[in-house]
């Protein structure tokens, strides 16, 4: 898959959010939905999908997972915690692109490594150069070691 830079997506992106952000509120969801992901930031490269990240008062996160599976289906269930639900967002039509939903209790360990990561490369362009040369490395977004690699840069941002 090709990357591309984010701002040839971050219309479409904001488009997706502001279009979840009006599902959500018609099936009474609480929460703060916010875009994530490459496509949310300038300067960055993406695959050209759209990843939205749903943040729920901690009381409120079994049920709100319990909700949401009856709309969206189930994606990753492998990484599935007790703080951690992962969606796809189903799309309305072929030119929509994909979209994931992140779902966690605000202030929980995946809320944290979320929100922190993504302010942290807002504000530090040097790291979103980090980012996308991390992208850029081995076989790109496609290569067996794609997800390592980004888990290892996230958990790097974290530590610093």
């Amino acid at each position: 898959m090709a990357l591309r830079p984010a701002a040839q997506l971050l219309g479409v992106a904001l488009a997706v959010l502001a279009d979840e952000r009006a599902r959500l509120d018609r099936l009474g969801v609480p929460g703060e939905l916010v875009l994530v992901g490459g496509s949310s930031l300038l300067g960055a490269l993406t695959r050209g999908d759209v990843d939205l990240h749903l943040r729920v008062p901690e009381p409120q996160f079994a049920a709100v997972v319990t909700a949401l599976r009856q709309e969206y289906p189930v994606v990753h269930p492998e990484i599935w915690s007790a703080t951690l639900a992962t969606f796809t967002v189903p799309r309305e039509a072929a030119e929509d692109p994909p979209t994931g939903l992140a779902v966690t209790p605000r202030g929980s360990e995946h809320d944290v490594r979320f929100t922190r990561s993504w302010q942290r490369l807002r504000a530090e362009p040097r790291l979103v150069e980090e980012y996308n040369a991390m992208k850029l490395a081995g076989d790109g977004p496609d290569g067996a070691d794609y997800e390592a690699r980004k888990s290892a840069f996230f958990d790097q941002l974290l530590a610093e």
